[in-house]
């Protein structure tokens, strides 16, 4: 069996708990340079590949910085932080609610995205986590939207982090979410949602295929009402994307602010912080997959238009 060619550790260290770019080197083509390797695939724009070889901001697996005559060499890596746009920070705590050598849970807050992506880069869990924890090994071991509040389980150890992703890829973490939306009395529950749910790179909004095989199953229950809305408990038995907010949708009962489910009114802007989607990923249980200790965690975060509605309208 052949075996994959070790990747070297980064000879960077990380910026702002983000790490740096990583490039390999095809192992063919005709480039003369890495430098025209790189403007060529990267498409930074006219100068930006010059500018970072001449101030030394392209390193290779030793740290040297790359010369900009540097002869192209197949197979080899090389190592840049990118220019971030500046992002507005998103101004609630991210609480930790457990911590060991293994594992950080935390209660994250809306609007704080799960891990770097897109323009949100620093403004994440994951790279203010690394930033304030002092772990720079830390990772994700599963995600939640940007919008959505409660719980996120990371792992300390990266080789670790492929036992507890498992947890969540057979799943046996078993998710307890609550959220408020509206309250029907012609809706009858609890039930089981079954669906097939699709959703397209690019498009924001997932959608369900009627006739298809169901790829997706949440348990709906009402927890309390009063007035016209209601307090539910969203149990997901599977994990598609926005697969609760459809489910709440297909019912006739859309997540109160949510802005893709029914109408699409999003992307929300990153500035605004007023409706957070009434989200929360309240449970989260399993038992660990390293040390075999059983784990519960329960978010401590109420939803603001249940807490107090007028104040959330705003």
């Amino acid at each position: 069996m052949t075996r994959k060619p070790r990747i070297p550790p980064a000879p960077l260290p990380q910026r702002d708990g983000v790490d740096p770019v990583r490039v390999k080197l095809p192992p063919d083509g005709a480039w003369p340079t890495v430098r025209a390797h790189l403007v060529e695939r990267l498409a930074a724009g006219p100068g930006v590949i010059d500018a970072m070889l001449r101030e030394g901001r392209i390193v290779g697996a030793d740290g040297t910085p790359v010369a900009p005559d540097a002869p192209y060499e197949p197979g080899a890596f090389v190592w840049f932080h990118r220019d971030l746009a500046p992002e507005v920070p998103v101004p609630f705590a991210l609480d930790v609610v457990h911590r060991d050598e293994h594992i950080v849970v935390v209660d994250k807050p809306h609007f704080l995205a799960t891990m770097p992506r897109g323009s949100h880069v620093t403004q994440t869990a994951l790279a203010r986590l690394r930033a304030e924890l002092g772990i720079p090994t830390l990772g994700a071991a599963h995600r939640l939207d940007r919008l959505t509040a409660g719980l996120l389980l990371f792992t300390v150890r990266p080789e670790e982090r492929g036992a507890y992703q498992t947890l969540f890829g057979d799943r046996r973490v078993h998710k307890e979410y609550e959220a408020v939306a509206p309250y029907d009395p012609g809706v009858r529950l609890p039930r089981t949602v079954r669906s097939h749910i699709e959703k397209v790179r690019g498009i924001i909004a997932a959608y369900e295929v009627e006739g298809a095989a169901p790829n997706s199953e949440s348990r709906v229950e009402l927890v309390e009402h009063r007035g016209g809305l209601g307090r539910y408990r969203l149990t997901p038995h599977t994990g598609r994307t926005h697969q609760l907010r459809v489910h709440m949708n297909a019912l006739g009962l859309p997540i109160l602010g949510d802005p893709v489910y029914p109408v699409v009114t999003g992307p929300v802007p990153p500035d605004d912080f007023r409706r957070p989607l009434q989200l929360l990923a309240r449970v989260l249980e399993f038992t660990d997959p390293v040390t075999g200790v059983p784990h519960r965690f329960v978010s401590g975060r109420t939803l603001g238009a249940w807490a107090a509605y007028d104040d959330w309208n705003r």
